[in-house]
């Protein structure tokens, strides 16, 4: 059973993760050193795109940083912020560092070939 902030609630202590469509933010304690700013788009930090429509998963919050390695992509938050998307609920995230997740899905190919896509909104 998890710890609880205080007794007689159901909010749990330790980090949770957040979904909002196909992206997927997990908390980590950290980001690697590795990891380098990616630019912002028009002002904000965009988590993903959509294929067709323009619209993103994106944060306007100035305390907010996109960064990747040659593996992961992670988000930094120096306070609270909101993931907006336009078909979406906006989702109010904790400070803290998040691996982004991008959703995958299988996709029938020949042996040796690719077999996984990312999931588009």
């Amino acid at each position: 059973m998890p710890e609880l902030d205080r007794p007689g609630s159901r909010v749990p202590k330790f980090p949770v993760m957040v979904r909002q469509g196909d992206v997927l933010l997990v908390p980590v304690d950290a980001i690697p050193d590795g990891a380098t700013p990616v630019a912002r788009d028009r002002g904000r930090v965009v988590l993903a795109y959509g294929e067709v429509t323009g619209h993103a998963h994106a944060i306007k919050a100035p305390g907010a940083t996109l960064l990747a390695d040659e593996v992961d992509r992670y988000l930094r938050l120096r306070s609270q912020a909101v993931l907006d998307h336009e078909e979406h609920a906006a989702i109010s995230l904790a400070a803290g560092a998040y691996r982004v997740v991008i959703q995958r899905e299988y996709e029938p190919a020949p042996v040796g070939s690719r077999i996984w896509r990312p999931v588009v909104d």
